[in-house]
């Protein structure tokens, strides 16, 4: 039951004091009490002596004492028990009189009555399931109940049965930390009221650290020796953060109640999305299977491959001056590897990747929903806006105002101030995402430059010579490889400064609430990744190629001036590029992000910890064990949310050049599902527990993407891929009138006269092949223009606009097909399921006709009438 622990009664019950007192002589310093065996650490303070240590001591004299003021037990442990002999550590106990008033000032809900609505879990074919739950044992379900926000002058209403276990742990560290955010560190007669909160003080090295202890010691592969601890922890690692049980549900009842809803609900969305991906990589995986098994229908390929056809078209330089003629037959591999994803299938597979997203964000709604119902986050946002104001807003806000909702003075930020905050904010944004763009440009410009410098070192290169390798080491992959890690370098630095630039300027513009805070830094992040990330990939799919000009009249980057060419697309046409650069993207950065989650935080836990490890653990003191793992930042959480959409935007955007993208992506949220638990619940201290309703800003970004998507994928068909152009000859232009692809090869190419070429385009000497020779007088590009001698010479053919008016047309097409389908699959499918509409109205019901009754029954007995008497009965 939504993480209390209760007996299932309908009654009060008994108000017990907590568990029996442990004999001090056998209590160890592995304990998660304070020394008399009974007040439990909530909360754990660290500090170190230094220099300036005065004035810290000063600073933490009185905070610790307006901490004891406010009603917590505090209890510090010398640094010289610690195994360093520097750091000492202070206990914090929040007894039940400080519980049930932060209880009550931030409603948190509580249990008053079982559920009684029957709960129809069953499924028809619910037996196919079996191997992936998890047993009852483990899982340890409790009675459901129903709740309401917990009021203290009337704790009786509530099913308490014993006060020291009512709140859990998680609630029990969030109620603590809610009040360290809080509370001053100067003396009450000082006039400074921005000196105050726990996170100032560790920002001016006041506390070295604070955080909440876990239930289990560093040796969380063993149950607590504790009688009165839990195992929680232990029972996360064992079935929940081992590889082992990856096809295993995950408990996330049981991680909700240990680690807060804020981090429950991440997994349970991405457990969610990694379910969904399995139907996207099964039909991606069909839809490149058809591409393998029609490899051999591939007339152009054929052509392209043959020495009668492909072996005698000689094409045009790719560059100047240093690029020489080639023959089409060059090729040869690069075509056939293109119709593995360039094949009808793909059409197909954009368009049900345009539904699949809209079921993926629809069904994750009644997904969400449930969980808000079962995890009673019902109507949270509106609390979250009003009772929970950031500690930073409260403190730079001076001016005050009344809230015509609570009628109470409150802290605003006056009209003009958030303007000339957000203007700033946004010219800010606006800057790094133009640095980002000109960083992109700049790597454009390198690949230019340095591809005709390539072309003219590796023609007599000795690795042209090897027999595997040698044809595969061309000028076009010596650019690509070395343009890939100079924008990697460059995404890995901007990377670093985009982090704190983005929270800087989010701090500026004073969010008043942590929701708000979150989302602000959310968005910000996501745009800067977004031009990041997918800048190249947008260049490759929708500018590469596609303004190169023609011979004897290219068109140039930065002008003429700056013989800069702009870049032709490779030899086996610019999806297959788009194809290589997504499987370099998605299979690197996932592995290498997963091996330094993992790898990272166990290195620097193994190296801090060294000293420690020789000693016993009942000398190994329980905060020291968590004192020495790494801490879960701000931004944890928030960077498996961004990992995890910049991957979602990879397998739709640009899903139609790469079936087996979403493959490729199951494989590794498989993957990445365990890591994260495993790095969270070995590595990590225990995070401050939070709540959250949902996934907050991700859930827009996601809808965002989502019909992103759909425009990207239908220009990726038309433009990139050369499905239309043969469709169009097919139809249309085939000579014989048949419905095959003889002949598509020659009528694609153009035909220029080399003896037009202009000597600023020409080959140098030396530079072309020994075949060339002077009898050759045309070669031929890829374009629709009538051939030299024809009175429109170099001028699209009606070919062209006809290509061009039935991609345009295809657009048009598929973009309204796929958005009216996600139109009405959303309409059709409720964000919120029926029987959790019903429980939500039975619940509410029910705690206006109990409270009501509770009131009555109050005032009864204040009165002093017997309950059977015709007055009480009447009143």
């Amino acid at each position: 039951m939504n993480g209390y622990n209760n007996h299932e009664s309908s009654g009060t019950g008994s108000l017990q004091q907590g568990p029996p007192e442990i004999d001090k002589q056998q209590h160890s310093k592995d304990s998660v009490f304070f020394r008399d065996g009974r007040r439990r650490v909530d909360f754990v303070l660290s500090y170190v002596d230094d220099k300036d240590g005065e004035r810290k001591q000063e600073r933490r004299k009185v905070y610790e004492a307006n901490l004891e003021n406010v009603g917590l037990e505090l209890e510090t442990e010398d640094k010289s028990e610690s195994e360093d002999g520097k750091t000492s550590f202070v206990k914090i106990h929040a007894p039940w009189e400080v519980l049930a008033t932060y209880a009550d000032v931030l409603k948190i809900k509580v249990p008053f009555k079982v559920n009684d609505i029957p709960d129809n879990k069953d499924t028809p074919m619910n037996w196919l399931s079996t191997p992936f739950r998890l047993p009852d044992h483990i899982m340890h379900p409790e009675p459901d109940y129903f709740t309401a926000p917990f009021n203290k002058s009337k704790s009786d209403f509530f099913l308490i049965d014993n006060q020291e276990t009512f709140f859990p742990p998680s609630t029990r560290n969030r109620i603590v930390y809610y009040i360290l955010s809080r509370c001053s560190y100067l003396k009450d007669e000082c006039p400074d009221k921005d000196k105050k909160g726990i996170k100032r003080l560790l920002n001016n090295g006041t506390y070295t650290a604070a955080f909440p202890l876990h239930d289990v010691s560093s040796r969380y592969w063993t149950r607590s020796r504790d009688p009165n601890c839990e195992s929680e922890r232990y029972n996360l690692y064992k079935h929940w953060a081992r590889f082992f049980c990856f096809f295993k549900e995950q408990p996330l009842d049981l991680v909700r109640k240990y680690y807060g809803e804020k981090i429950g609900i991440y997994f349970a969305w991405l457990g969610f999305y990694t379910e969904m991906l399995f139907f996207a990589a099964v039909v991606g995986t069909i839809c490149f299977i058809y591409g393998f098994l029609t490899y051999d229908d591939n007339q152009w390929s054929k052509e392209i491959c043959s020495e009668a056809i492909g072996g005698n078209i000689v094409m045009c330089p790719l560059c100047d001056k240093k690029c020489g003629y080639w023959k089409l037959i060059t090729t040869c591999n690069s075509s056939w590897q293109s119709h593995l994803f360039d094949n009808v299938a793909t059409v197909f597979f954009a368009i049900f990747m345009g539904i699949w997203v809209t079921l993926f964000l629809e069904f994750w709604k009644r997904r969400q929903a449930r969980l808000e119902y079962e995890w009673d986050l019902v109507d949270f946002e509106e609390e979250q806006q009003q009772l929970q104001l950031r500690p930073e807003y409260e403190t730079k806000c001076s001016k005050r105002k009344l809230n015509r909702i609570t009628q109470e003075m409150e802290p605003y930020l006056p009209i003009t101030s958030k303007c000339a905050r957000l203007c700033l904010s946004g010219a800010t944004v606006l800057f790094w995402i133009s640095l980002i763009i000109a960083c992109i440009i700049g790597v454009i410009a390198y690949r230019l430059a340095v591809y005709a410098a390539f072309a003219s070192i590796m023609k007599d290169s000795p690795t042209a010579h090897l027999q595997v390798v040698g044809p595969l080491i061309t000028p076009q992959l010596a650019t690509s490889v070395t343009a890939s890690c100079i924008n990697f370098v460059i995404i890995m630095i901007l990377n670093l400064m985009y982090e704190k630039v983005a929270i800087w300027i989010t701090d500026m513009e004073i969010p008043k609430t942590h929701l708000e805070y979150e989302n602000k830094l959310t968005v910000k992040m996501f745009l800067f990744q977004f031009v990041n990330y997918y800048s190249s990939c947008f260049y490759v799919a929708f500018f590469k190629g596609k303004f190169v000009g023609y011979p004897g009249n290219y068109i140039y980057m930065f002008g003429e001036w700056s013989k800069l060419r702009n870049e032709e697309c490779d030899p086996g046409g610019c999806l297959i590029e788009l194809t290589t650069q997504l499987v370099i993207v998605m299979t690197g950065k996932q592995v290498w992000g997963n091996i330094q989650e993992a790898l990272v935080p166990w290195l620097r836990n193994w190296w801090g910890s060294r000293k420690a490890r020789s000693h016993p653990e009942s000398l190994y003191s329980r905060w020291e064990q968590d004192y020495d793992l790494q801490v879960f930042g701000q931004l944890g959480l928030f960077q498996e949310y961004l990992e995890m959409v910049i991957q979602f935007g990879f397998i739709t955007l640009f899903v139609a050049s790469f079936p087996l993208a979403p493959l490729l992506a199951l494989f590794n949220n498989i993957i990445e599902v365990r890591v994260d638990s495993w790095k969270l619940t070995t590595q990590f201290r225990r995070p401050v527990a939070a709540k959250a309703h949902s996934i907050g800003a991700w859930q827009e970004i996601l809808n965002g993407m989502a019909i992103l998507s759909v425009v990207t994928n239908a220009f990726i068909v038309a433009f990139t891929s050369d499905m239309i152009p043969r469709l169009v000859y097919m139809y249309a232009y085939q000579p014989d009138g048949e419905m095959n692809m003889k002949g598509y090869i020659n009528n694609s190419l153009s035909v220029f006269n080399i003896s037009e070429f202009p000597e600023a385009n020409s080959p140098e000497d030396g530079e072309n092949p020994f075949w060339f020779n002077s009898s050759i007088t045309t070669c031929r590009y890829r374009d629709y223009r009538y051939p030299p001698g024809h009175q429109k010479q170099y001028t699209h053919t009606m070919q062209f606009w006809h290509i061009l008016a039935a991609k345009l047309a295809f657009i048009i097409i598929m973009e309204h097909v796929v958005f009216l389908v996600k139109f009405f699959v959303a309409w059709m499918i409720p964000d919120v399921p029926s029987d959790v509409r019903a429980r939500i109205k039975r619940e509410r019901y029910l705690v206006q006709e109990y409270l009501h009754d509770y009131e009555v029954e109050r005032l009864k007995n204040q009165i002093g009438f017997p309950a059977n008497s015709p007055v009480a009965q009447a009143t």
